[in-house]
């Protein structure tokens, strides 16, 4: 029995001083900031596809009216064409149930805008992300092209595969082979999903800064610790709308 109690103290003991599991992605200002962005996705039918985004750059006004519009764009590459992403920010999900009932109340917004354009979607998606805490919205100088770069990490969450994450980012942000406009981690929709929003000034530019990377050893000594965490991934290369606050 004492041999018992002895070996059982020396294991409580062992557990009290190991190190807790934290991360830069769970913990940090994003527990005190409810501010949150919404990642919209509306496939749209193709031959009013024009039609739709014509009305939309209309009355946008009518629109933002209600809550910030960060970015809008169409995909080029990288999914179904006819797609349009937009991520809109709230401050938290009160401000976003209050805008929703506004918009409702919104004669003008619902007429000109809303009840036209419906029949034009044939679907739409939704996702609740947060801007990770070592990380801000940075708006590019001048215009460009976007990527969205979409990661499927596995099951464990960001106490498992946070920091090899943010490590790998960073070395292509620090070395310069793209310019970094923000990385948000997803709460309602595919867990363990992280988006990574790129800016480039071309398509080619792109390209060329794509291959420089996959060869400097570097990067690849930093992606290959993130990779043993990644389950799948997806990049879309995205056009910036006329009204489109990023550009």
């Amino acid at each position: 029995m004492l041999a018992f109690r002895s070996g059982l103290v020396r294991v409580l003991a062992s557990r009290a001083r190991a190190p807790q599991v934290c991360t830069s992605f769970a913990t940090g200002p994003r527990q005190n900031d409810g501010t949150f962005y919404e990642f919209r996705t509306y496939y749209l039918k193709p031959s009013k596809t024009n039609e739709f985004l014509e009305n939309f750059k209309k009355n946008v006004h009518l629109r933002t009216a209600h809550s910030e519009l960060v970015g809008y764009w169409s995909v080029e590459f990288g999914g179904r064409m006819n797609k349009v992403f937009h991520i809109w920010k709230y401050d938290n999900f009160a401000h976003r149930t209050a805008v929703r009932k506004a918009l409702a109340k919104d004669k003008e917004w619902q007429e000109q805008f809303l009840l036209p354009n419906l029949a034009h979607i044939d679907k739409q998606e939704s996702e609740i992300t947060y801007l990770v805490p070592w990380c801000k919205i940075e708006k590019p100088e001048k215009e460009g092209v976007y990527e969205l770069a979409t990661f499927q990490m596995k099951p464990g969450g960001p106490a498992l595969w946070g920091d090899a994450f943010k490590r790998a980012i960073n070395a292509h942000v620090d070395l310069g082979y793209a310019k970094l406009v923000g990385v948000f981690h997803t709460e309602y929709g595919l867990l363990n999903r992280v988006h990574v929003l790129w800016w480039n000034a071309t398509a080619d530019s792109r390209a060329a800064g794509r291959h420089q990377s996959h060869e400097d050893p570097r990067i690849v000594a930093a992606v290959r610790e993130s990779v043993n965490y990644l389950a799948s991934q997806q990049n879309m290369l995205l056009i910036p709308m006329s009204f489109s606050p990023l550009k």
